[in-house]
């Protein structure tokens, strides 16, 4: 590795860093704070909805009518921050504050995929997770520290303000490091969802399924007897199993990536079981946690490496993984999520994840077989 990979790879790192600290203020914390300003399940359902639907319909955007190039990238980071000062006037209103997760979704949609495709473009496969780890360290440090501190929204504001100003200050630098490189060689107009529709499919419902634990996991828990601060270890927990993963999947990686997402989508089920049948077991809670491990670091690395293999286009297939996935996924999911959520919510987030698991055997096309073997 050269002298200027070298740097992009630790740009790359704080990077990541922040922008998933940034998620995790955004996740772990806001959906708690909106419920304590009054805020209803449904209604905090229908605003995690908004962001992730911005990140679905953007792809199309993309596809016909703008080129994700650097400018489009640096715009993107400046509108996160902006999108995150206008919170601190538009929480107290539902509409307002959900107009403004609108923007706030379409900014984030724009900037991680064009990060990915810079990362997957200078590293391997078997290297990319001991990178992309630095992301959970701070989604991590953050949830730990904030779960012992946070008292007022205005301090959860704070937070998600200063972890979106240095987002925005190391993807300024990777992207002036790497804006040279070209990625894609094929035109994007023949880019096709329907030629791979069981995989995209299945990425849809997966992500379906982790809606109920995005947006309400610590609602959940903490409405079974389980402390804010024991919620937020649990939170930290996850992300230490998901480092551990990150770090040592390599040599998974090397196998069958087709295999490798089958078996990560059965083990989200069993997650999500354990989670339904013990809601008041802390025990069951942390071992349910350790599974992140599986069902997002593995599951997340095998994926995108799966999808980057497939397609020519390779920023446009990391936009349609977010968009159909945290996107249209993420969407559904919290919108589901704050409609059932109840005793019965992670029963159902296991039955849709048995279906992400089942439309997986469903008849690929021979192009789909063969990118599995990498």
């Amino acid at each position: 590795m050269n002298r200027s990979s070298f740097a992009i790879v630790w740009l790359l790192r704080g990077y990541y860093f922040f922008y998933f600290a940034m998620v995790g203020v955004y996740i772990v914390f806001l959906p708690k704070i909106l419920t304590d300003l009054g805020y209803s399940p449904a209604e905090v359902g229908i605003i995690y909805a908004a962001a992730p639907m911005m990140r679905f319909l953007l792809p199309f955007v993309f596809q016909h009518i703008i080129e994700l190039n650097y400018k489009i990238f640096a715009i993107s980071l400046f509108a996160t921050l902006i999108a995150v000062i206008m919170f601190w006037f538009s929480i107290h209103n539902f509409w307002s504050y959900l107009a403004v997760n609108i923007l706030f979704g379409a900014a984030m949609g724009i900037s991680l995929p064009y990060i990915e495709t810079i990362a997957l473009g200078i590293l391997d496969k078997t290297k990319y997770g001991k990178v992309r780890l630095w992301g959970s360290i701070g989604f991590m440090l953050i949830v730990i520290w904030l779960g012992r501190i946070l008292d007022t929204a205005e301090q959860g504001l704070l937070y998600l303000f200063a972890t979106a100003l240095l987002t925005l200050l190391l993807g300024i630098m990777v992207g002036k490091s790497d804006n040279k490189q070209s990625y894609d060689t094929e035109d994007t107009s023949s880019f096709s969802i329907i030629a791979h529709a069981p995989l995209w499919l299945s990425i849809l419902l997966m992500q379906i399924s982790f809606g109920g634990f995005y947006s309400f996991f610590t609602i959940y828990e903490t409405a079974h007897g389980i402390s804010l601060e024991m919620s937020s270890w649990l939170w930290g927990f996850g992300v230490i199993c998901e480092i551990a993963m990150l770090y040592f999947q390599g040599p998974l990686l090397k196998r069958n990536l087709l295999n490798i997402i089958k078996f990560a989508t059965l083990v989200t089920v069993f997650r999500w079981l354990l989670l339904y049948i013990f809601p008041d077991s802390i025990g069951t809670a942390f071992l349910s946690q350790s599974m992140h491990a599986i069902s997002f670091a593995l599951y997340h690395t095998a994926m995108i490496s799966y999808i980057y293999s497939l397609y020519t286009q390779k920023r446009l297939a990391q936009q349609f993984f977010l968009g159909i996935g945290f996107g249209l996924g993420g969407s559904l999911g919290a919108y589901l999520a704050g409609i059932f959520y109840g005793h019965n919510l992670f029963l159902l987030e296991s039955i849709i994840a048995l279906l992400a698991f089942a439309v997986l055997f469903l008849p690929h096309k021979k192009e789909m077989k063969n990118a599995s073997q990498i």
